[in-house]
């Protein structure tokens, strides 16, 4: 193992910090819309709340192979070409901002009415409640449950291996292709995995402790 460390260090690095990159560019947009969707499934009412709940119901029970393949495989028919690593950042986005919006929509009801009547009453819009009043108290409460799905979107980022992703689990697949040493290699990507979420989990764990109501 040693020895394949010595080999193949620069490209696992290389596919770990590709896989730090995807995982943060996919957390911040996920959490972006993730926050607005759980917002106007809560707040809204009509054709924006319809489409919200339709958002939220489609992409998360669609498997996630599924809207990779759709973005990677399915758009270049029409001529729109993506890289993998554009698509499986995309459909990564997509699939984890479906949970996050259910997260925060429950953290959302779970405040009771009568701080939005307080809100209001002291001259607020509704948008000045839910900007500072509601979603800092709702997304506090959703604290644990986000952080599941932070280290659920590191370990999904694996499925950019699918389509030329160039992450860890990509140049893996290329280490034990061309060591034909399989149990030495996936051992050293599981380790990079764990480098990359036991610090996130013991990160989210102080945080919870710090900020959860």
């Amino acid at each position: 193992m040693l020895q394949l460390l010595h080999n193949y260090l620069p490209l696992l690095l290389e596919g770990f910090a590709h896989t730090l990159l995807a995982s943060a560019i996919a957390l911040c947009a996920s959490f972006l819309i993730g926050s607005l969707l759980g917002i106007w499934q809560t707040r809204s009412k009509g054709l924006v709340k319809r489409l919200a709940n339709i958002y939220v119901e489609i992409f998360r029970n669609i498997p996630l192979l599924v809207i990779v393949m759709f973005f990677y495989v399915v758009l270049p028919l029409f001529s729109v070409k993506l890289s993998g690593f554009s698509s499986g950042v995309i459909a990564l986005s997509l699939y984890t901002s479906s949970f996050i919006a259910d997260i925060i929509a429950t953290g959302i009801k779970a405040i009771p009415s009568g701080q939005w009547e307080a809100g209001l009453s002291q001259g607020f819009t509704a948008r000045e409640c839910m900007l500072y009043l509601i979603f800092p108290q709702a997304f506090r409460q959703s604290l644990p449950a986000l952080g599941n799905q932070v280290i659920n979107l590191v370990k999904n980022s694996s499925i950019l291996a699918m389509v030329a992703g160039l992450d860890l689990m990509y140049y893996g697949d290329l280490v034990a292709l061309e060591s034909f040493d399989t149990f030495a290699t996936y051992s050293l990507v599981a380790a990079f995995y764990l480098l990359l979420t036991v610090p996130l989990t013991l990160i989210m764990q102080q945080f919870e402790k710090k900020y959860s109501l």
